[in-house]
């Protein structure tokens, strides 16, 4: 809740006084990319020294350091943010932030936010990624589509639910192309989440293993 709250003060706020050459940098990865650079490059564009007072970052699969290890600038000084992000198992678009604090910047209310976005190829696509009941409604099956998106064919091995009231049932469309994964919940009267783990044989390691989820809840006013 902490982040979540200094994000919603800070998203869109830059000191005046240091001036960026991008708040947020974005890169198109390779589907086996397992970590990415990314400079912030600034200067203080104001009459008086700035000093960063710390930096942090929202998520540990992102490190970030100034370079050189330079915190206070001179008007008219020049120095570089690095960002570092190891893709562990994230695929599709991602953003995290580095949050940076400089002078007498209150604890809740960092000066800087700045933005890594990356666009990591899915190369096993679940959609949807959650199937949704709504307690009371009448039981049937639903299905999620599974598309590989490869140069090579990429098999299902198998699929494992986390709650025996979703029974499901796997079929295969196209071999090493695509899926069906039908899912019937045993009843729609109380509340319930399942987790499937669909295993394939993907070359690529972080894309071998993908999730789905099911839930019966209550009706959500407005969908």
């Amino acid at each position: 809740m902490r982040w979540l709250t200094i994000l919603l003060l800070v998203t869109g706020c830059a000191r005046a006084d240091l001036v960026f050459d991008a708040m947020m940098k974005e890169r198109h990865l390779a589907p086996d990319a397992q970590a990415v650079e990314m400079d912030f490059n600034f200067k203080n564009g104001g009459d008086k020294a700035v000093k960063i007072r710390h930096y942090d970052a929202a998520c540990s699969c992102l490190s970030a350091q100034v370079k050189g290890g330079k915190l206070e600038y001179a008007p008219g000084e020049e120095g570089v943010i690095r960002a570092k992000f190891d893709m562990g198992n994230f695929s599709g678009q991602v953003d995290k932030k580095v949050v940076i604090w400089v002078d007498d910047d209150p604890e809740e209310k960092p000066s800087v936010v700045l933005t890594v976005r990356v666009h990591i190829p899915e190369l096993v696509v679940v959609e949807p990624k959650t199937l949704k009941w709504t307690i009371g409604e009448e039981v049937g099956p639903k299905t999620i589509r599974i598309t590989m998106a490869y140069e090579k064919p990429i098999k299902i091995m198998g699929v494992s639910g986390s709650n025996d009231r979703f029974p499901h049932q796997l079929k295969e469309i196209r071999a090493g192309e695509e899926y069906e994964l039908t899912i019937t919940p045993d009843e729609t009267n109380t509340p319930g989440i399942g987790v499937f783990r669909i295993e394939t044989d993907c070359p690529v390691a972080r894309h071998r293993i993908r999730q789905a989820f099911v839930v019966v809840r209550r009706a959500v006013a407005g969908g």
